[in-house]
């Protein structure tokens, strides 16, 4: 325990969202918070909060709320004027002289407000940071047996065939997956999660979904309303929840409202195809949110699913929606879905820095690639996979202290809660499978996954990931759950992934604890997840059995060459 307490890193001043360092966080506007900043006992003899309301800054000065022979805990009371507040923390005299303090850390000079914390009112919905989820690319995933019709383009596909390739026939691949057939496993959902994530389930003109033609019914090749509602009802008998994928963005050009409803959609003869469309592909008209019409047929939209069993959304190419030219609504409609979903989740998929678009007001969180995915890929890869996820650029190989700044950054400049209601992805539908990322070492899986389920944030599961699956791109990623050959599973990971989620959904500290890095070097990190009445040490190395202190007095929870857990006493 001594050696815990005595590393540098605990030494330094430190500050989250948490419940051990935000006490107060009103409801309202108008009512007061309290904070608390963390120092080392005789680091500064005055701290003070600089934060501010409409614009104008201002300083407050904390004053000791507790103090033990190591730690001195400072606290300050501010209102709350508007629905998001920035504030950092000054410390000065004292062994530490003059320092800011920010979601960076402390820095001898002064700094600009992007790293700031941030406290923001409302939160997700509260059984969301205490989850772990499931992605299923419906097509993909189970067939229950059912028969269907598919359009003449569509290209049939046995269950046990891979994906083509990389082309135009991608989308017009059909495996028969279907949502009885999801029905079919969900006492093997269950073992791992507590929530499914469905790629779009609407009629579509292609087998992926996010070229829909109605978003009034479910569709047909999938078992239509029926199996929607029937696949609800088993979930929520199991405490599961379920989400749905929408795409605010664009539809497809095949839609019921394009071209009839004109206004839905930016038509402009100057363009190469006469209408906007979602990265110059033609089959993908996109939203004008200029319209007020299209807020009230998509409220409805979204209230219409929920009311049949969803609980709340993931909403495909976030970040983009609202915006085109000199158009940026997406805050505002960011802020609209949350009003329209009332209380429902709603989680942005976001591939960049989402940190602008992610203030508290709109999207609950974001699906994690910037500030989990990247980094946890370059630390761990195959150094000979060097591309980025998305694109073909040069990817870095990063050591465990290059990881961690990269991570810490991303944690910065938003609100707490929405760090931990983002989803932590170790890959998804449109990425390459993890485990072809780091080259099939089932030492860097298990690493991987133990920093999935232990970083702040909601672990999501990308189905397939559990038994072993690989894929070299997104399409290839996109291979049918070998349901029939289990004798090919990777066992060994399915159970580390149960072991780990379970853990994950029984202790709160990994769901809302705050997070304070204990040893970081190139092949080896621990961290400590804390609330008030829960502390765990968590480590993750890339190097089996490297430990970076001896642990044997603590509570072990978890006990591996590559990922350990300790309670604290």
């Amino acid at each position: 325990m001594a050696a815990i307490e005595e590393t540098t890193l605990l030494a330094e001043p430190h500050h989250d969202g948490s419940e051990l360092y935000v006490l107060e966080r009103p409801d309202e506007l108008g009512g007061e918070a309290v904070v608390r900043l963390r120092t080392r006992r005789g680091a500064a003899t005055q701290v003070l909060l600089r934060t501010g309301w409409d614009g104008e800054p201002t300083t407050i000065a904390a004053k000791v709320d507790e103090e033990t022979d190591g730690e001195t805990w400072w606290s300050v009371r501010f209102p709350v004027m508007n629905p998001v507040t920035r504030y950092r923390f000054l410390i000065a005299g004292g062994e530490a002289g003059y320092a800011w303090v920010n979601g960076m850390g402390a820095h001898p000079y002064d700094v600009g407000g992007a790293d700031d914390f941030v406290l923001a009112l409302g939160d997700a919905p509260s059984w969301h940071a205490e989850s772990v989820g499931y992605q299923i690319f419906p097509d993909r995933f189970a067939r229950s047996g059912a028969s269907y019709d598919p359009p003449a383009d569509f290209i049939r596909k046995e269950w046990d065939e891979l994906p083509a390739g990389r082309g135009r026939t991608n989308p017009l691949e059909w495996f028969g997956g279907d949502l009885p057939g999801i029905e079919q496993h969900l006492d093997h959902i269950a073992s791992l999660a507590s929530f499914v994530y469905l790629t779009p389930f609407f009629p579509a003109g292609s087998t992926h979904r996010y070229d829909a033609t109605s978003f009034e019914r479910v569709d047909p090749l999938l078992g239509g309303d029926a199996a929607l509602a029937s696949l609800a009802e088993a979930l929520h008998a199991r405490g599961l929840k379920l989400l749905g994928d929408l795409t605010l963005n664009h539809t497809g050009v095949t839609h019921e409202w394009f071209p009839a409803e004109r206004d839905f959609y930016y038509f402009d003869e100057s363009l190469p195809y006469g209408y906007a469309t979602w990265l110059n592909v033609k089959s993908l008209p996109k939203l004008n949110w200029s319209s007020e019409r299209l807020h009230e047929r998509m409220q409805g939209v979204i209230r219409k699913w929920l009311d049949a069993g969803l609980d709340g959304w993931r909403i495909d190419v976030a970040n983009m929606v609202g915006r085109f030219r000199e158009t940026d609504l997406n805050h505002e409609v960011a802020r609209w879905t949350r009003a329209a979903a009332n209380g429902s989740l709603v989680v942005a998929e976001h591939g960049h820095d989402f940190r602008t678009d992610l203030d508290g007001t709109g999207w609950h969180g974001v699906m994690n690639y910037a500030g989990f995915l990247r980094p946890a890929w370059w630390w761990l890869r195959d150094t000979t996979r060097g591309d980025d996820v998305f694109t073909s650029a040069p990817a870095p190989a990063y050591d465990g202290e290059e990881m961690v700044a990269v991570m810490r950054r991303f944690r910065s400049g938003v609100p707490w809660q929405t760090v931990l209601n983002s989803w932590t992805l170790l890959d998804s539908h449109d990425t390459p499978r993890f485990r072809t990322t780091v080259g099939g070492d089932p030492d860097l899986v298990h690493a991987g996954i133990g920093l999935q389920m232990t970083t702040p944030g909601v672990p999501v599961i990308y189905a397939g990931d559990e038994l072993g699956l690989d894929g070299a791109w997104g399409e290839d990623g996109r291979r049918p759950m070998p349901w029939s050959r289990p004798d090919n599973w990777d066992n060994v990971t399915l159970e580390r992934y149960r072991a780990l989620s379970q853990l994950r959904r029984s202790t709160p500290a990994l769901a809302r604890g705050g997070m304070r890095y204990v040893h970081v070097s190139a092949d080896t990190i621990a961290y400590v997840r804390e609330t008030r009445e829960d502390r765990l040490l968590c480590q993750i190395s890339r190097v089996p059995g490297e430990i970076a202190y001896p642990f044997s007095t603590l509570d072990p929870l978890y006990e591996s060459p590559n990922v350990s857990l300790w309670r604290i006493s």
